[in-house]
């Protein structure tokens, strides 16, 4: 089996997916730093794999690490070994987390942010219409990014003032490219503020989901000191990063279809349709790290062995055509089914899928409500994929406005 190389720039997803996916339903993969793992590309078996109790989550399982191979300047080692929390472990401790951190994180307190997400929306789009006319705008910067980072902190309990910091500190975390030297501090940078954070609901608690994580309980049970800053992280890190590349993509998957972007702006095509098949075609998440095999696993012909690393490669089996026709590698607004995994499956299915799905459903709508001639501003072969092997992520969106709805061109 030929061993791929992911590259840490990301120049070229689409590539490397359609190869990942003509490796097999498992292929052998290098990620950045060196470090050798297996990758499912393949739906049908990422699901099987996501539900088998013999893949698991603890890192002392994976042979590379036994063997003292993994060192802790490894750039990816954040995403690898972020510390305990319902992310990192399995079967009775993961239920038990899981069912804490439900007790916090419920559909009543999400439906809440509805009003506050429309509100923020609202906001960004008025600073949007209030820029330069005609000048090339940064989608991201000024609409992709703001609108999931103030909706998640508003939802943890986040001071605003704390935001420029979780930026940087979130871009050497998910980065291929923060030098080794850099990456024991940056994590334990990322630990005191969000213990700060933590210490200070607790002192002061409030109508927020820190505040709930401390209160949650469980016949007396409560979640650790450490569990809840593990979990505050988790939940930020994926809350926000996750949304802003679902925006940013919706708006580059309709910018390369105008007929079906038409379509839409008329109603024959809905929302749910386009986000949907979003997250299926140019799904926000390209690789998911990382899962260990207790013992050797057949996966279609091939087999991973026992103690060696699993990475997901959503960005693959997003378009694999035994599970979606011969279409697959097309964007389809209208597609179904659609019965994409772009948020996981299994135990582990990420807890903030509603979150993303409501703020993408508010956002993208009144955007283009606005905005009804956006479209990207520079040629779709002059974006560029941030240096991050497991977020889909654009350094920037540079698109033109057009003229907002109501106003006198």
């Amino acid at each position: 089996m030929t061993r791929i190389a992911l590259d840490p720039f990301v120049r070229d997803l689409d590539g490397e997916s359609a190869a990942l996916r003509a490796a097999g339903p498992l292929a052998e993969v290098e990620l950045p730093g060196g470090v050798h793992v297996y990758a499912v590309t393949r739906h049908a078996e990422a699901r099987a794999l996501l539900t088998d109790s013999r893949v698991v989550k603890d890192i002392n399982v994976w042979n590379a690490w036994q063997r003292g191979e993994i060192p802790m300047d490894w750039p990816l080692i954040g995403l690898a070994n972020p510390g305990r929390s319902m992310l990192t472990v399995d079967g009775a401790d993961h239920r038990r987390l899981r069912t804490l951190v439900a007790q916090a994180l419920t559909v009543k307190r999400v439906e809440r942010l509805r009003a506050g997400i429309e509100a923020l929306t609202n906001a960004s789009l008025e600073r949007l219409a209030a820029l330069p006319a005609g000048q090339p705008v940064d989608l991201k910067a000024e609409f992709a990014y703001p609108l999931p980072m103030n909706v998640i902190s508003e939802l943890m309990g986040v001071d605003a003032a704390d935001h420029p910091r979780l930026k940087e500190l979130f871009e050497k975390f998910f980065s291929t490219q923060t030098p080794p030297e850099e990456v024991p501090q940056m994590m334990a940078d990322l630990g005191t503020l969000f213990t700060k954070i933590v210490d200070s609901k607790r002192a002061n608690p409030g109508d927020d989901l820190t505040s709930a994580l401390i209160a949650a309980s469980e016949d007396g049970d409560h979640l650790s000191d450490e569990e809840i800053v593990n979990t505050l992280q988790l939940i930020i890190a994926a809350g926000h990063e996750t949304t802003i590349s679902l925006i940013v993509n919706v708006v580059e998957a309709l910018a390369a279809h105008p007929e079906q972007r038409k379509k839409v702006l008329n109603g024959e095509i809905g929302w749910d349709g386009v986000i949907e098949e979003t997250l299926r075609w140019n799904t926000p998440t390209s690789h998911v790290l990382i899962r260990f095999a207790t013992e050797d696993i057949e996966v279609g012909d091939q087999v991973l062995p026992k103690g060696e690393g699993l990475i997901v490669s959503f960005g693959a089996l997003g378009r694999d055509e035994e599970q979606y026709g011969p279409t697959a590698g097309e964007f389809d607004a209208t597609r179904t089914p659609n019965r994409h995994i772009a948020f996981g499956h299994g135990p582990h299915v990420c807890p903030g899928a509603a979150l993303s799905r409501l703020e993408a459903g508010i956002a993208l709508p009144a955007l283009y409500e606005r905005f009804p001639e956006l479209d990207l501003a520079v040629p779709a072969s002059e974006l560029r994929n941030k240096p991050i092997v497991t977020q889909n992520d654009l350094h920037e969106l540079p698109v033109e406005l057009g003229c907002p709805f109501g106003h006198d061109s």
